[in-house]
């Protein structure tokens, strides 16, 4: 079997994650720890404890997510005896997980990798003043459907299509004002529903232009070694191996959509036929039934989910 390696983003995140990690496995403790001594926060204490409005703030959600993903994986890792490049073919991450999966691919040190995802999270929050950006998921409308209704609300301000997650379930993102309209808009054109997300930035759009010149200046000082395996980027849906065009793909992420629904079909028509979620939650699991009816889905993200997984995979 082929199997592609995926590693989730922000919305994946709970309080509590990651803590049976570490009281059982001093590997996922250690990286927990420098996660916090590259942030110079305790952020390990408030994905554990709380409160979720601290674990919810972008700044906190994104390196929080990519660290627990990174625990799970290596646990796995250890006590399997497997490296990434001998039990996956390709690697692929969700928005911030793109960053994930160079961590997990051997690209970035988890410690560079919780330094640009601050970096990435501070800039983001910052290109829109709290409350003028925003973000609907827009249930039941194909995408042609979604982007006609963008170019509707558009005329409010900016709203753009942000992540095209699988068949009937798109994210658009922009203006507050613009991103309501479409909702209503899309329920109009037919749409089962269209739900407001609780964030107050605008991810994936062009509202995220200052953001992007910031995450830009952070890629171009920072080495991203080869992956071991391929990445299917967000950007392009299709496999990318060379540090500097992975560079360029993050760059041009932030300020257009996430291409999962087509990544996903990509690696299936690449002959892979197992997408394996290594981090918290089961959204891209989910994601992945619904993409495609071939692909088996498997969620790793618990120390009996890891262990379960390594004797699924031995068998």
């Amino acid at each position: 079997m082929s199997k592609m390696l995926v590693l989730p983003g922000q919305g994946s995140q709970f309080v509590g994650m990651g803590k049976d990690l570490a009281e059982n496995f001093d590997i996922a403790k250690n990286i927990f720890a420098e996660l916090d001594h590259a942030l110079s926060q305790n952020l390990s204490k408030i994905m554990f404890e709380g409160p979720a409005e601290e674990l919810n703030l972008t700044t906190n959600s994104q390196p929080a997510i990519m660290a627990v993903s990174i625990a799970a994986l290596r646990v796995w890792q250890d006590l399997s005896g497997l490296t990434v490049k001998d039990a996956f073919t390709y690697i692929a991450g969700h928005s911030l997980g793109e960053y994930s999966a160079l961590c997990a691919a051997g690209s970035l040190s988890l410690h560079d990798t919780a330094k640009l995802l601050r970096v990435r999270g501070d800039a983001m929050q910052r290109a829109v003043p709290v409350g003028e950006g925003a973000m609907a998921v827009i249930l039941g409308l194909d995408i042609d459907a979604v982007n006609k209704v963008c170019g509707e609300a558009s005329a409010v301000g900016v709203c753009e299509l942000a992540n095209d997650n699988a068949p009937g379930q798109i994210v658009i993102s922009g203006v507050k004002a613009a991103i309501e309209k479409a909702a209503e808009l899309a329920v109009a054109a037919g749409a089962k529903r269209a739900m407001m997300l609780p964030v107050s930035t605008a991810p994936h759009s062009s509202l995220m232009g200052p953001a992007r010149a910031e995450i830009e200046i952070a890629l171009r000082d920072m080495t991203l070694v080869q992956p071991v395996i391929p990445i299917i980027s967000n950007r392009t849906a299709a496999p990318v191996q060379a540090s500097e065009e992975i560079k360029n793909l993050l760059i041009e992420q932030m300020t257009r959509g996430v291409r999962w629904r087509e990544s996903i079909l990509a690696a299936e028509s690449l002959g892979v036929d197992e997408v394996v979620e290594f981090g918290p939650g089961k959204v891209l699991s989910g994601l992945t039934g619904r993409i495609s009816a071939n692909l088996a889905a498997v969620s790793v993200g618990t120390p009996e989910e890891i262990k379960k997984f390594i004797g699924d995979y031995h068998v």
